[in-house]
């Protein structure tokens, strides 16, 4: 399957699968239902508006749901980190082509050539199918322009391949000997920390899991090391320490 690769802020490489055709018109599709719904509710609302009030009410009416319509890609996407409702759904989002968070010039380019893509009201679609179909990074022809593509949001890079191995050398020597302060469920929740972040790019989770952890076994960080490699160094210190314990 054709993937991504990601540099993160701690040089880490990961890679991403491309979603490809079905997760798009997927993710469309449960957009559009939405619409639908919404375009029920719309009419409902003008013919109530028009019969209380005016025409000129319900035609308000009428060009919010035009404006929600037409600019409802561009604000979910600058808003929930290159996703929409369906787009989350399907568990996909909008990434720089070189695997950086997509600028908002680029999302504006990927809006813009919606119209050419989806082709209204004539075309519904097919240049952006083609288009999709036959990229190598299956690349509409707005995102070709804005060197941008979708991935899936979860990470083909195991973070066992990425992060820490468990199995040590034997002249492995810890670094943070402190660290069995710590019991098994702050282990635990220092991995699920770090799985989360490897599938999501969040790096706050880090810093916020690295201070908490430096405040509860109180150590003197090397200078260069960061709060990425902190807690992995941490992790394969608990593993080595508990290991030769008999724990």
């Amino acid at each position: 399957m054709d993937s991504i690769r990601i540099s993160t802020a701690q040089n880490i490489d990961i890679d991403y699968e491309i979603a490809g055709l079905g997760e798009r018109i997927a993710a469309r599709c449960i957009d559009l239902a939405g619409f639908a719904v919404l375009a029920i509710i719309t009419l409902v609302v003008m013919g109530a508006a028009q019969m209380a009030m005016s025409g000129i009410a319900a035609m308000v009416i009428l060009f919010i749901f035009l404006a929600v319509f037409v600019f409802y890609d561009l604000v979910c996407e600058i808003t929930m980190d290159g996703q929409t409702f369906g787009k989350k759904v399907l568990k996909i989002k909008v990434i720089s082509i070189d695997g950086t968070q997509p600028t908002f010039g680029q999302y504006i380019f990927r809006w813009l050539f919606r119209m050419v893509d989806f082709g209204f009201p004539f075309g519904w679609g097919v240049v952006a199918l083609v288009s999709v179909a036959v990229t190598e990074n299956h690349q509409r022809l707005g995102d070709l322009l804005a060197k941008t593509t979708l991935i899936k949001t979860k990470a083909r890079t195991e973070l066992a391949n990425v992060a820490f191995s468990f199995n040590l050398p034997e002249e492995y020597e810890p670094l943070f000997k402190e660290v069995l302060h710590l019991n098994d469920r702050d282990i635990e929740l220092i991995h699920e920390v770090l799985t989360s972040y490897y599938q999501t790019g969040n790096a706050d989770l880090i810093y916020a899991m690295a201070a908490k952890t430096n405040a509860h076994i109180l150590v003197n960080i090397p200078a260069g090391m960061n709060e990425l490699q902190f807690l992995e160094t941490v992790l394969k210190d608990y593993n080595h320490l508990t290991a030769n314990m008999g724990v």
